[in-house]
């Protein structure tokens, strides 16, 4: 009889980026449960301090690190740092990003240079970093960018999101193809619209019901949903998964 398939993520170290709050936090949370030392980073310390704590009392490895992904001394800064906390990093989760909503007629330089900042330069620079440190250590790591679905398909008011994630998925696909020798496995979650409190409250609105009624299955996907993709990706179960957009959506890109 075949080994059941477990996701158990003992001796490795992951880096979640965006760890203060929506997927971040519930990632470096899934990851942890699984047995990962996680190093949490984000720009609000004090966030990352109690979920620290939190994963600590509950008898986990978990390490916290400032990191602005818009600047290339902090993002060197940080990986040097968790390192130095955690061990040789084996698992990037490229989580950080903002949405930049708005009009394409109305957005400013400075939104969209923000976007591209953190969503581009950010999960291309950290994917270099560590993924440089892995390739000198000899490490078959394993880089996770939590793109969207936005990255296939238009997202009304969301121009300058939407390019950014249809370049972090071909970012994936390069990164996949370019280090493929290195046995690092480089992919994408393309998330389609989970319920997280940076969007609970427009999708308790009236505006926001209406929208989720125009999804095929008229309903709205828990975090949750994106625990198991997240965790093969992380996992060795990813050795021969590399270059991939793995889309949850619950169909919305069909709608």
């Amino acid at each position: 009889m075949p080994a059941p398939v477990t996701f158990d993520l003992a001796g490795e170290v992951a880096l979640v980026t965006g760890a203060t709050s929506g997927f971040g936090r519930h990632f470096a949370d899934v990851l942890s449960a699984a047995g990962a030392s996680v190093v949490l980073t984000g720009r609000r310390v004090d966030r990352l301090e109690a979920l620290r704590r939190q994963l600590v009392d509950a008898g986990r490895a978990a390490h916290a690190v400032a990191l602005d992904v818009t600047s290339m001394a902090s993002m060197r800064a940080c990986v040097s740092e968790a390192e130095r906390a955690a061990g040789a990093i084996t698992v990037l989760v490229n989580n950080a990003g903002i949405s930049g909503q708005g009009p394409a007629r109305e957005l400013r330089e400075a939104d969209w240079d923000a976007v591209m900042d953190t969503n581009v330069k950010g999960v291309f620079f950290m994917a270099q970093l560590v993924g440089s440190r892995m390739i000198a250590a000899g490490v078959r790591g394993r880089i996770v960018n939590v793109a969207s679905i936005g990255a296939e398909r238009v997202l009304p008011g969301l121009v300058a999101y939407c390019a950014s994630k249809a370049a972090v998925a071909m970012l994936t696909k390069g990164l996949a193809r370019e280090w493929a020798r290195y046995g690092i496995a480089v992919n994408a979650l393309c998330p389609g619209y989970v319920k997280t409190e940076i969007n609970a409250a427009w999708f308790e609105s009236e505006g926001g019901k209406r929208q989720i009624a125009g999804f095929p299955r008229r309903r709205l996907a828990p975090e949750t949903s994106l625990d198991a993709p997240l965790l093969m990706l992380c996992s060795r179960h990813a050795e021969f998964v590399t270059g991939s957009l793995v889309t949850i959506d619950d169909g919305q890109r069909l709608g």
